[in-house]
């Protein structure tokens, strides 16, 4: 009965999977289909294999449309994943990807570079805040607070109060973002607001394929930390009684949140709610706790709701685009407030 009752959750789970990437691809596809320039469906086809004759179209539909979808499903892919390693790691269904001040580190070092050239006089960013440069900030500020968290949990034995200390972090770079904002000019305080906002049309080329790699690291590590996260759902007591290292589980997760979160915010810019309202429909949808389903599923679901996010943000039909921040947040907080009133015990939260 066991045997036959395993096989048929086996069977439904690959059902959804297989709904969920033909949905996946479709989402694709019309991310294509959308944008400011109108291209016949079979144009755009034709431009991704390079056959087009409108050269304008292929270099619009290759250069641009296609590395913003690929981003798309790298950065909610990423971000979901983050925030389900965060919320097993804390036990906390409000805990998201940047919690340990992740974000905010990585907003950081975009204001240091962006907003610190104000305070020595310098009247443009020119040659400066390039695309690398903004990255490589991002990922130095989240970087450094993610030493500092994990030079504190080796330390700190209790996992909730190196949720606070993570958030005390991540408040501290804010201040600092702030003490940086009064100062700076207001040419270089709009262009780090405007980063703010988040956006998937600034990634490609080789940045493309260096913010691919970071994320297929991160990805990786969080498949390698499967068994680690099923063990940590029964508490610390038992992951210890099971001979599990909480120290490495710890380094090898926050590892693979900094590369996840920090990546994205590095290249896409903070993005919110996306990692913390997907990994609550991946257990809705698959109603289990297993991490060997929600590891996958939240990564199918994470690129589905983020192209789902940029097709959205480009209102079809107008000839302007949303901030992407603002449609995740927009999606993510009905979500956010449903998982509230169910775990009321979280609601002071």
């Amino acid at each position: 009965m066991i045997k036959s009752s395993g096989k048929l959750m086996k069977s439904k789970n690959l059902l959804i999977f297989g709904g969920l990437v033909l949905l996946l691809l479709a989402f694709f596809v019309f991310d294509l289909l959308l944008g400011s320039v109108s291209i016949p469906w079979v144009d755009v086809v034709k431009s991704l294999f390079g056959q087009s004759d409108n050269e304008i179209w292929t270099t619009i539909v290759r250069d641009f449309r296609l590395p913003k979808s690929v981003t798309a499903v790298l950065a909610g892919a990423a971000l979901s994943v983050s925030g389900l390693q965060m919320q097993t790691t804390f036990r906390n269904p409000l805990a998201g990807p940047y919690v340990l001040g992740i974000s905010a580190g990585a907003s950081l070092g975009v204001a240091i570079m962006v907003l610190g050239i104000a305070s020595v006089g310098a009247s443009s960013l020119t040659g400066l805040a390039t695309s690398f440069s903004l990255a490589g900030a991002a990922i130095a500020g989240a970087m450094l607070v993610l030493l500092v968290v994990l030079a504190v949990s080796v330390r700190v034995k209790d996992i909730m109060t190196i949720l606070i200390l993570g958030m005390m972090f991540g408040s501290g770079a804010s201040a600092l973002v702030s003490v940086l904002q009064f100062f700076s000019s207001e040419s270089m305080l709009k262009a780090f607001v405007i980063w703010t906002m988040g956006s998937l049309s600034s990634v490609a080329g080789m940045q493309l394929q260096v913010f691919a790699i970071i994320i297929s690291v991160g990805l990786v590590l969080s498949i390698i930390s499967i068994r680690m996260l099923n063990v940590m759902l029964l508490g610390d007591a038992y992951a210890k009684g099971v001979g599990l290292n909480l120290t490495i589980t710890r380094v090898l997760i926050f590892s693979s949140t900094s590369l996840l979160a920090g990546g994205v915010t590095a290249f896409c810019g903070p993005i919110g709610f996306i990692g913390i309202a997907v990994p609550h429909v991946a257990r809705m949808v698959f109603r289990t706790a297993n991490h060997s389903v929600l590891i996958p599923g939240v990564m199918l679901l994470g690129s589905i709701a983020m192209l789902f996010a940029d097709i959205v943000s480009q209102l079809p039909g107008f000839e302007v685009t949303l901030p992407i921040n603002s449609v995740t947040a927009l999606l993510g907080i009905p979500i956010v407030v449903y998982v509230v009133i169910k775990n009321q015990r979280f609601a002071g939260v």
